[in-house]
């Protein structure tokens, strides 16, 4: 939702760069290009006229200070702001003292507030809560019967009369929903209204009744992320007409410019809870306006992206991972249950997304074909226990069964085997003290790494780093000895290793696979 956002201010520091001084001009300048970013986002002209206001009085205190690095001042600054107007620090759910804690939820038709009832039961009960839904939306088609759908996938219980359609009495729904809940000793109850297409005067009087039957600790207002400017006259109308403690965004992973979530706290004065990012259950998330700043100013969400990670890897699990690669033992069964933990995490162009720096590759992670993690979990399905743990095994009819298993091609096949290499050798390089290429060493491979190599290690360094001699006489028999010794060496081949030797490939097999 924030790409188009986050260009356009990214963007405007890059003429900050590399100054070793800036002036007012230079400030004037890039407040102007996030002004102009800000309000093509659809945000609220006085969110940010006070944004701007605020960085440019900041930015210019940071020039007469003569900071080392004004451009990083700036930046600093501007990330600040965000974070201000996001909503700054993150607030807890308001809990009862004694329960049950009533959640109500209220806003348009539309704006996912059945969907999001069911989200909101699942990541509270996963907190260790006993959760009861009530279905006080009886105005909506079939909206009793959504929610007891999605009260059952998120495997929470649902209090539900009534039919809805039109029948019952919502406010009554509500009421003796909570008491059972009271009676039945659940200790979190979230009341799903009714909306409308747009904002009314029946509409708002109901909310105001069931809030007055149940008496909420927390009303939640949920609002469309993609309404733009029409977040700012809806949130004001829901604050003045029934009031409400917190927001959840709805839809924040659409294509929407991003205007609703940057205005309705400057707007409200009411922090941002929560957000929905996806269609199923688990995308579903708290708002942490740092982390969201962040996210727009292409710094990345490592913190959101370990917690994901946290939820769906197993512990011992990594653990047995972690000596396998050590010891060289990860196969292709350990290779299919890494594929499973990612899978559990969601999406993996949302996980790209949070890496800090990867708005330079938007092209490349929007073509980003999710069903590749699909094709590669189909390949190795396709292989025989022996096959996944030794893959050496794998000649040309082989590669081509499993090819034809499943549904790829021979070259998919291949293309699969040298990544898994490859990132095997890697691994188990890594595990051991090594560095990746091009990111130097790891600790322990510094110059008392060095040290402890065995002596009969250094030796052979230390005769390989030999040059030819500089005496003429030495020099000949030098290059005698090496001719002899090449004379004598086993004959290589294209394929890098010697012939006759364990690890030439059988040419009638490799003759059968080019066929």
């Amino acid at each position: 939702m924030f790409a188009s956002l986050s260009d356009r201010i990214t963007g405007s520091f890059k003429q900050l760069r590399g100054k070793g001084r800036l002036s007012e001009a230079d400030v004037d300048g890039t407040i102007r290009e996030i002004r102009r970013a800000l309000l093509e986002a659809d945000v609220a002209l006085p969110v940010v006229r006070q944004f701007t206001s605020a960085v440019r009085e900041k930015a210019i205190t940071a020039l007469q200070s003569q900071a080392l690095n004004p451009a990083q001042q700036v930046i600093k600054i501007v990330n600040d702001e965000l974070i201000e107007i996001l909503g700054g620090d993150t607030r807890e759910l308001n809990f009862a003292s004694h329960p049950p804690t009533v959640i109500m939820l209220a806003g348009l038709q539309g704006a996912g507030k059945t969907t999001l009832a069911g989200k909101l039961g699942k990541w509270l009960k996963e907190r260790d809560n006993k959760v009861l839904l009530i279905a006080s939306d009886l105005q909506r088609p079939n909206a009793v019967n959504q929610l007891q759908i999605v009260g059952g996938q998120a495997g929470v219980d649902v209090w539900a009369p009534e039919p809805g359609n039109g029948i019952g009495d919502p406010v009554r729904v509500a009421r003796e929903g909570v008491d059972h809940a009271r009676a039945n000793h659940y200790n979190i109850v979230i009341v799903d209204t009714a909306g409308r297409l747009g904002i009314d005067e029946e509409m708002m009087a109901q909310a105001r009744d069931i809030r007055d039957a149940v008496k909420p600790n927390e009303t939640l207002f949920v609002l469309d992320a993609m309404i733009g400017q029409d977040a700012v006259q809806t949130s004001i109308a829901f604050r003045d007409g029934v009031g409400f403690t917190g927001v959840v965004l709805s839809k924040l992973d659409g294509d929407a410019r991003g205007g609703a979530a940057l205005s309705v706290r400057g707007v409200t004065g009411v922090p941002v809870l929560f957000a929905s990012t996806g269609e199923k259950l688990d995308d579903f998330e708290r708002f942490h306006a740092d982390r969201m700043a962040s996210r727009i100013l292409d710094m990345g969400d490592i913190l959101t992206l370990i917690e994901q990670a946290q939820k769906a890897y197993d512990e011992k699990e990594a653990e047995d991972l972690a000596e396998k690669m050590a010891g060289g033992t990860f196969t292709l069964n350990d290779f299919l249950s890494q594929l499973q933990q990612i899978k559990k995490m969601g999406s993996m162009k949302k996980m790209l997304g949070m890496m800090p720096g990867m708005g330079q590759f938007r092209n490349e992670l929007e073509n980003f074909d999710e069903r590749e993690i699909d094709r590669v979990e189909a390949i190795i399905r396709s292989m025989t226990p022996r096959e996944r743990t030794d893959p050496k095994i794998l000649n040309g009819s082989r590669r081509l069964r499993i090819a034809n298993g499943s549904g790829t091609t021979v070259q998919e096949v291949n293309a699969l085997m040298d990544r898994f290499e490859k990132a095997k050798t890697l691994m188990q390089h890594m595990s051991r003290g090594g560095g990746a290429p091009g990111m130097g060493s790891l600790p322990g491979m510094g110059k008392r790494a060095k040290a402890r190599q065995p002596a009969a290690s250094k030796k052979a360094k230390s005769s390989n780093k030999k040059g030819r001699s500089g005496n003429p006489a030495k020099r000949a028999q030098q290059e005698r000895e090496a001719a002899k010794k090449a004379a004598n060496a086993p004959q290589g081949s294209a394929f890098g290793v010697a012939k006759g030797s364990d690890d030439a490939p059988d040419l009638n097999e490799l003759a059968k696979f080019l066929r």
